[in-house]
């Protein structure tokens, strides 16, 4: 994935850690949800994972009106053939970009999240397969939210990590100004790989080894932020499942084929930030989720030794 890696930071200048969550994701088959002010590179970056890799994506603009069926497809009477035919919606494709997503109705959401859950579509009694590689990519503005529908906390749940891009610092703005300011660096990115290569990739991070004492270290992390006087809902199984996904895959961008619970410390802020909510206290005394989680983090004793395969 170093080839995809380099082809994507022609696009997204001085972001290394934002492109190699998005890489996990990818690769731990999961889902990202990108919350940050507008203009700070969250569509692009969905638009050059799936241009490096040579699959197809697909963007759809969250609005009040959207239907479900604008995301799932739907049946058309064909007057020649005399029979109904499928007509695809948004969501068929490797990479989804979903724009806005809180702008959408719940029901439309729902569509979005049941897709992604199962990833399959039914429509009218037949069930559709969406293609692998399979990710979606969904936005959120954390301002402007008059008129919104922010994601509720079982929904928020279906996504693996929550990324924040954040400032480009003053040298990568300006070089994004040289790159970016005559031409659009998307439209000379080209493909590094396939989608087959990627799905070989997926199956070779399931079986990168976690030893027994590492389980043990992810599961104490997820059980603590249950425990923590800070929050009023703790991160849920789901979490601890798509955590030990995630640094299997991080831990293979790494190039290792066992996980540290380094990889596991690495991880836990966009794994279970977004899945937790914070307690009145909490709130009252400023604390951000993230800052919840790394004292979750640092009170738990990390194994004395990780052995390696």
């Amino acid at each position: 994935m170093g080839r995809v890696r380099a082809a994507i930071e022609q696009v997204i200048e001085g972001k290394r850690e934002a492109v190699d969550l998005a890489l996990v994701v990818l690769l731990a088959e999961g889902h990202l949800l990108v919350e940050d002010v507008p203009g700070v590179g969250k569509t692009m970056l969905a638009k050059a994972i799936g241009r490096s890799i040579d699959c197809s994506v697909r963007r759809v603009q969250f609005t009040p009106d959207l239907l479900p069926s604008d995301i799932t497809g739907v049946s058309i009477w064909n007057s020649e053939t005399r029979d109904f035919e499928f007509k695809p919606g948004g969501i068929f494709a490797n990479v989804v970009v979903g724009d806005e997503i809180n702008r959408a109705s719940p029901k439309t959401q729902s569509a979005l999240l049941e897709s992604m859950e199962e990833r399959q579509v039914s429509v009218d009694g037949t069930t559709y397969l969406l293609d692998a590689p399979f990710m979606v990519v969904a936005t959120q503005n954390p301002i402007e939210m008059e008129g919104t529908y922010p994601l509720p906390e079982a929904q928020r749940d279906r996504f693996l990590a929550r990324l924040r891009m954040g400032y480009p610092t003053p040298d990568a703005e300006l070089d994004m100004l040289d790159s970016h300011g005559s031409s659009d660096p998307l439209s000379r990115l080209g493909p590094v790989t396939d989608a087959a290569t990627v799905r070989g990739l997926i199956r070779a991070v399931a079986e990168v080894f976690v030893a027994p004492a590492v389980k043990h270290y992810l599961v104490s992390v997820v059980g603590a932020t249950r425990t923590s006087r800070d929050l009023r809902l703790g991160a849920s199984p789901r979490a601890s499942l798509q955590l030990l996904r995630a640094v299997r895959a991080y831990a293979a961008l790494q190039g290792r084929d066992y996980v540290t619970p380094d990889d596991v410390q690495a991880l836990a802020v966009p794994v279970l930030a977004h899945r937790v909510l914070l307690s009145t206290h909490a709130q009252l005394a400023r604390r951000s989720a993230e800052e919840v989680i790394h004292r979750a983090v640092a009170e738990v004793r990390v194994p004395d030794r990780a052995p390696a395969r």
